[in-house]
């Protein structure tokens, strides 16, 4: 397995749904960046379930650091973070051990480990492990918060329903920062919200479009040909669970445009660059260009329904059906957003420190 990702900031992912607990190793980090206990609560609270529109698996997320942080500061070394599994129910997985549920992990993880793996909840492939993703984005979004950076997520469309665009980016950014399901027109939550319970009724699941914006970057980020900005963004929120679609600015509008109306024109004012239009979403040739970056991810529905599906017994290669019990989220977009506000934070982070040296986080 690859569980490392980054450069000069790098992460390690490990743990299983259902084992003792997940975690990461986030290495790279200088010394003398504050970490604030409350804001990783506070980020981690948002990747939780809640309510009817997501599953009944409770798990409190009491994370432990246990290396890398002294009085309130990071000291250069890594940090080892690991956040218990309390609510688990692997009796839910006992009858479907053998049987691939459609869409997800199951059969591959099967063929690769020869049997070995830990299905119950997925194991190391499940949704669970991102709460390490968001426990590391709980110190990394600060940092780069100080340093004039914002990362945003809203969901720009769920279950049939679209959500407003980004206006004033930085307004938006900071009115999304607290919000369980993070719109920005909340009369478009109450819509989403009532279509996943209607598939919820239907033992069904529901996706959508997660959108995000970074301000506050500067020119010159990326390195061609294979770490563009884009390439290391969409290495890394691939990783997410669910996550099947990744495009920048206009992105697959493109190939319905002309150049004339594609490309973005550039203007001076008081002495900084921009462009008129943003079409390509901050970035050219690879590198951030000091516009907003814009990016979009596409989240699958959840696989794990409970509607009866074809499917296989792999051990026996047999044909089967398969209806899932238990817990599961009819949508998890909502979810997925603080994720992705992480993942995209561990990235530029990593960048920078690639452009400016590691201690320029920290100074």
């Amino acid at each position: 397995m690859k569980n490392t990702f980054g450069n000069n900031i790098s992460i390690t992912l490990f743990g299983e749904s259902h084992g003792r607990s997940v975690g990461c190793v986030l290495d790279g980090v200088p010394a003398g960046i504050p970490v604030d206990y409350d804001n990783i609560i506070r980020l981690l609270a948002l990747r939780r379930p809640e309510g009817a529109i997501s599953t009944a698996r409770s798990e409190k997320d009491e994370f432990l650091i246990h290396s890398g942080v002294f009085n309130g500061f990071t000291v250069g070394t890594p940090i080892c973070i690991t956040i218990p599994n309390n609510d688990t129910r692997s009796s839910d997985y006992e009858d479907i051990t053998r049987l691939a549920r459609p869409s997800h992990a199951d059969y591959t993880a099967h063929i690769k480990y020869r049997g070995y793996e830990d299905p119950h909840g997925g194991g190391h492939f499940s949704g669970r492990i991102t709460a390490a993703l968001v426990a590391a984005g709980g110190i990394i979004l600060p940092a780069l918060n100080r340093k004039g950076i914002k990362i945003g997520t809203h969901i720009a469309s769920c279950a049939g329903v679209k959500d407003r665009e980004f206006d004033n980016y930085e307004n938006d950014i900071d009115s999304l920062a607290d919000l369980s399901f993070a719109v920005l027109d909340n009369d478009k939550a109450n819509e989403m919200q009532s279509n996943i319970l209607k598939a919820k009724e239907d033992l069904d699941s529901v996706g959508g479009i997660l959108e995000t914006a970074i301000i506050g970057l500067e020119s010159g980020v990326g390195e061609p040909w294979f770490d563009t900005l884009e390439g290391m963004l969409s290495h890394a929120l691939f990783s997410v669970p669910a996550v099947k679609g990744v495009e920048f600015g206009a992105g697959f509008k493109f190939a319905e445009m002309r150049g004339s109306s594609a490309n973005d024109g550039f203007y001076t004012e008081s002495g900084c660059v921009h462009t008129f239009t943003n079409n390509s979403g901050g970035i050219n040739g690879g590198i951030s260009n000091g516009m907003p970056i814009v990016l979009r991810c596409a989240v699958r529905p959840t696989p794990t329904i409970g509607k009866e599906q074809n499917t296989i017994d792999y051990v026996n290669l047999e044909n089967a059906k398969i209806s899932a019990k238990g817990r599961h989220d009819p949508c998890i977009v909502h979810r997925a957003r603080i994720v992705v506000d992480c993942v995209c934070a561990l990235v530029i982070a990593d960048a920078l420190a690639g452009k400016h040296g590691s201690d320029w986080l920290a100074l």
